[in-house]
């Protein structure tokens, strides 16, 4: 339940937990558009989705701190008092579901683009993936808005069946695939299927609080806290990733590219080799 008065040490969390995912978003896009011709073209898509990811969540979060700042005022000057909800104003928390309906299932799309895996495997995986994750998030979204303790924990059993699928999926059929992917990112593209669980991990026990007889401001701020963190590492550090794991690969795929990328004063020296420099690139 959304409280009716929070401190203002409450307020400045919130207020600035959202402003930090703003510009954790809306820069790490522009980062990534800025650095597209750094990998080759067959990874593109991959940063374009994270880029397009991270635009929503830029837009979805805009939204999000608006109506948090039209829903809580205070009428003490310098607005260092308590603050209350406004007459007619309330906190829509559906903007966060509405951007994790759009962005989950891209997520996924992103690790299986950078995987550049033949045609049919990726239709395979995306055919199964992206539904099990949009229907996660909507069965999740009824029981969030619910102030019935047993219609929450309904359907968060619900929205944990696809996620459980997921996981299956990335543990062992897209585990599979790591096999066939340059050395240089396997470590990598593992250890991004962790922060995925980690990340995702965050989602469930923020809506379980209430569960937990977890309620008052203190749980609330700590639930908008916790969402905030869970999507910048979900979407800005794992895009990140990504881009990283594209720039390996372009290395490993196009020696030439590798070169025109490594910095100028090391290919001044004349002393590489065509096997060192490739080393030199993905290391």
């Amino acid at each position: 339940m959304i409280p009716n008065i929070l401190s203002h040490g409450q307020f400045e969390t919130v207020y600035n937990s959202v402003s930090l995912v703003i510009a954790s978003m809306l820069f790490t896009a522009l980062f990534l558009l800025i650095s597209l011709p750094r990998v080759l073209p067959r990874y593109r898509q991959a940063i374009t989705v994270a880029i397009v990811v991270c635009g929503i969540a830029t837009y979805h979060y805009f939204r999000i701190f608006n109506s948090f700042t039209s829903a809580f005022v205070t009428p003490s000057i310098g607005g260092t008092g308590d603050y209350t909800q406004a007459a007619g104003a309330g906190f829509n928390e559906g903007y966060r579901y509405v951007d994790w309906l759009l962005t989950v299932p891209l997520l996924l799309v992103e690790l299986i683009a950078v995987l550049a895996l033949a045609r049919k495997v990726q239709r395979r995986l995306l055919v199964r993936l992206v539904p099990a994750a949009a229907l996660m998030i909507a069965l999740g979204y009824p029981g969030e808005i619910s102030g019935d303790n047993g219609l929450r924990g309904l359907f968060g059993l619900l929205s944990a069946i696809p996620f459980a699928y997921i996981l299956f999926i990335l543990f062992t059929e897209l585990g599979k695939s790591l096999e066939h992917q340059p050395a240089s990112v396997r470590g990598t593209l593992s250890r991004l299927r962790f922060l995925l669980l980690l990340s995702w991990g965050v989602y469930p026990i923020a809506y379980l609080l209430p569960l937990l007889n977890l309620n008052g401001a203190d749980a609330w701020v700590a639930k908008q806290v916790g969402y905030s963190i869970a999507d910048i590492l979900a979407k800005a550090v794992y895009a990140l990733i990504i881009f990283q794991v594209a720039k390996m690969k372009s290395y490993d795929d196009d020696l030439t590219f590798a070169k025109i990328e490594l910095p100028k004063d090391e290919l001044a020296t004349g002393t590489w080799t065509d096997d060192e420099l490739r080393t030199q690139a993905v290391t």
